[in-house]
């Protein structure tokens, strides 16, 4: 038997649990994985509380994220005794997830946890990290260096905002930090930032085209931040977009795109290709400074997910929620 969160359809809808299942209940998948740690991501959140049917099929074990010890493998590729780490790739959407103490997964999804972490640091990190990490790739391929001018990253207070502030002020960058949490600016600037801005100043419709400010940016947030993140990035620059906790909603026009050559670089951390995971991953080892992953932190256990997940949704945690499966 293995604790789970479980997402079950009842009368009122959705709703999610604390569940012991059996080893028997497991998806029949060929790689199986005993999870030292998974973690509560804002899609998380939205699942086990019913705010957004995540959950593509019912019953569902929720959690985007998991890293542990493989136990078991029939497939070439990663084998008993190996540390691994996974996110997204249908992980609670599709396929039982890692908000449990078991898993069994495809041997494509997993990664080979790096060498620079341990499989609690790959959770600090997880999906999070990773699609902070696929924003400074998209940023890099569409030619925005540092030195070339300061990169926006709004929604800082979160766990991407967080690990993309300390991604690009170790490789470089001049950031500057969005957020709606004025007493966090003493934190943000500890992880890398060298200016903080409050979000108002990019919540409120502007110009289509309004002063050029950053040669580039990483928005979390959507709705019409994106729209102003755009109308104020540079001649030749490019937004990585990546979240929608502000609206799916995109209140813009094309000038920016016409008239400034800026790019809207989308970025999905779900359907990832697997050469462009490794690559991200291996980035992260590379790039993250693993010290500056606990200011980002808050550890939690199996048996405090329901409690947590409405905070996150409600604004009031500051990074990532990682969760250790043992408690």
């Amino acid at each position: 038997m293995f604790k789970a969160v479980l997402i079950e359809e009842t009368e009122d809808g959705p709703s999610a649990r604390l569940a012991e299942l059996d080893e028997a209940d497991l998806p029949d998948c060929p790689v199986a994985v005993d999870v030292a740690y998974s973690s509560i991501n804002y899609k998380d959140a939205l699942a086990v509380t019913g705010k957004a049917p995540i959950a593509r099929t019912l019953p569902m074990v929720a959690g985007i994220d998991l890293a542990g010890t493989v136990t078991e493998s029939d497939q070439p590729g990663p084998t008993a005794g190996d540390e691994v780490v996974v996110t997204g790739c249908g992980l609670s959407e599709l396929h039982w997830g890692g908000l449990a103490q078991r898993a069994r997964l495809e041997p494509d999804w997993i990664v080979p946890l790096p060498e620079a972490f341990t499989t609690h640091q790959a959770m600090q990190i997880g999906t999070a990290g990773f699609t902070a990490m696929l924003c400074v790739l998209a940023l890099e391929d569409h030619g925005v260096a540092s030195g070339g001018g300061p990169v926006l990253v709004t929604g800082a207070g979160g766990g991407v905002g967080g690990i993309a502030i300390a991604l690009l002020a170790k490789l470089g960058y001049e950031v500057v930090a969005s957020t709606g949490r004025s007493s966090e600016a003493d934190y943000l600037r500890g992880l890398g930032a060298s200016d903080v801005i409050d979000r108002e100043e990019l919540s409120e419709p502007g110009k289509p085209l309004a002063k050029e400010r950053w040669a580039g940016a990483v928005d979390t947030v959507g709705g019409q931040t994106l729209a102003s993140a755009c109308s104020t990035t540079s001649y030749g620059g490019t937004v990585a977009a990546c979240g929608n906790a502000g609206g799916m909603e995109l209140p813009a026009n094309v000038a920016p795109f016409i008239l400034r050559g800026v790019t809207l670089a989308g970025v999905d951390s779900v359907q990832t290709p697997r050469e462009r995971r490794l690559e991200a991953w291996r980035r992260l080892g590379e790039d993250l400074d693993a010290s500056s992953l606990d200011t980002l932190t808050e550890d939690v256990g199996l048996t405090e997910v329901l409690d947590c997940a409405p905070r996150l949704l409600d604004g009031k945690v500051r990074g990532r929620l990682v969760v250790d499966t043992s408690r």
